[in-house]
C-alpha cells in the first residue's frame, strides 16, 4: 500500500474514500443497530454517518476527476477530516455521560485513525513536486 501511494500520491484520496465508507457503514448501520452497546444517540450517529458519506463521495470524485491538480482536494479533505474529529470530540465530551466504555473506545480509535490519515494527507499534499524534465 505504501509503495502504491509513493508511486502515485493521488491514491491517498481513494484510501480516504474507502475509510470514509467504512465509517459510514460503522456509524450508520453497526453502531445504530447496537446503540445501547455504544451509548451514542441514533440521531448523532446518523449525522456523523451522513458527514462520513459526504467525505466518501468527495474523496472518490476528487480521486477520479482531479487529474494532475489533486493537491488542493487532498488539503480540503484533510482539513475536513480534522474538523470532523473536533466535532466528534465535542460530541463525545457533551454526551460523555451517555457513552459506554465501548463507545468511548470506538470514538477514540476512530479519531486517532482519522488524525493519522489527515496528517499523512497534509504531508503528501504539501510535499514539493519533483522537477519535470
Amino acid at each position: 500500500m505504501i509503495d502504491i501511494i509513493k508511486s502515485n500520491p493521488k491514491t491517498i484520496l481513494l484510501v480516504d474514500s474507502i475509510g470514509a465508507l467504512i465509517s459510514t457503514i460503522m456509524l450508520g448501520l453497526v453502531l445504530t443497530t447496537f446503540e445501547p452497546v455504544f451509548g451514542m444517540p441514533r440521531a448523532v450517529l446518523f449525522l456523523l454517518a451522513a458527514i462520513a458519506l459526504t467525505f466518501c463521495i468527495y474523496s472518490f470524485l476528487s480521486y477520479r476527476l482531479s487529474g494532475e491538480n489533486w493537491r488542493p482536494f487532498l488539503i480540503g479533505i484533510s482539513a475536513a477530516n480534522l474538523i470532523y474529529c473536533f466535532l466528534t470530540l465535542g460530541l463525545v465530551i457533551y454526551l460523555f455521560e451517555e457513552l459506554t466504555t465501548v463507545g468511548m473506545l470506538y470514538f477514540a480509535s476512530e479519531m486517532a485513525v482519522i488524525v493519522i490519515l489527515a496528517t499523512l494527507e497534509l504531508k503528501i499534499a504539501l510535499k514539493p513536486e519533483p522537477p519535470r524534465t
